[in-house]
């Protein structure tokens, strides 16, 4: 790691360069699956994982991990923020890989503004720039909060944005709310629902536009709600591995479904075998 110091202090033109030799891939193979690492927690200050305080806390092992679960079979790209995307890149771990930047993360954990969801990550022209293939953003919603339609505004107008530019626009909605002073998202069937319905609606074209929705109860109904791809969001479960993946596969089975997209779960498993987690997950995905 050492070694993306120096570049980093002395070379900082190789990330530019990098971008543009980086080899790509089709968006979807034959199987039209997909399954997506995430990593851009940290960024909203968010680094405990599996019941464990502080488990992102270090960057040299984030990457390590990362760079295990890219390699894997079955893996197609990564969603993150451009520190941890071009940290990978200094390492070769994104090539022949999709790459989804994560755009807004304003809305610290824990923060009196948590709601406040401002683009403070990549945008679209560095979305374009850096030859990505989507851009992600978080779309919370609380009816009680007149701040959430400032993040309605700005995701609205990433989507528009991302479908002039024939990238996908991926949008994680959630109807959210405060409880003792804490955001908490409601994974109700119905929530989630309503959710889909006005995230689904953002901008001036749906045609590059998918979804990134929870994997909740009453799973049939939810996907009903919607017409456009949609990936499942891993999350961080408390219940066991075994539940999770349970869920995760019953979820997979639905139309409109086209894959997972998951980080802490996979990254810092019970079990620190961050191999084994990912290979169980695509052998769910495919």
């Amino acid at each position: 790691m050492a070694d993306i110091n120096e570049v980093r202090a002395r070379e900082p033109q190789r990330v530019r360069q990098l971008l543009l030799a980086r080899r790509r891939r089709e968006l979807l193979g034959p199987d039209g699956r997909l399954m997506i690492i995430a990593c851009d927690h940290p960024a909203r200050g968010a680094l405990s994982a599996g019941g464990r305080p502080g488990a992102m806390n270090s960057r040299v092992e984030l990457l390590e991990r990362l760079a295990t679960a890219l390699a894997r079979p079955g893996v197609d790209g990564l969603l993150a923020t451009a520190d941890i995307a071009e940290d990978l890149l200094l390492m070769g771990a994104l090539e022949g890989h999709l790459v989804f930047s994560s755009m807004n993360r304003g809305g610290l954990q824990g923060a009196a503004f948590e709601m406040d969801d401002r683009r403070t990550g990549y945008d679209v022209q560095g979305t374009v720039e850096a030859r990505f293939d989507g851009a992600k953003m978080l779309t919370r919603i609380d009816l009680d909060d007149p701040g959430t339609v400032a993040t309605l505004e700005q995701c609205g107008q990433a989507v528009t944005e991302l479908n002039r530019a024939e990238l996908i626009a991926l949008v994680e909605p959630f109807m959210s709310r405060r409880v003792d002073g804490r955001v908490v998202n409601d994974l109700s069937p119905d929530a989630v629902i309503k959710s889909v319905h006005i995230a689904q609606g953002l901008g001036a074209s749906s045609a590059y536009t998918w979804m990134k929705l929870p994997v909740v109860d009453e799973m049939e109904r939810v996907m009903e709600s919607t017409t456009l791809p949609t990936l499942l969001l891993g999350g961080d479960p408390d219940g066991s591995p075994e539940e999770t993946y349970a869920s995760w596969q019953a979820a997979l089975a639905l139309p409109s479904v086209r894959g997972l997209v998951v980080g802490r779960t996979l990254l810092y498993p019970a079990d620190d075998d961050v191999a084994k987690a990912v290979d169980t997950a695509v052998s769910l995905v495919r």
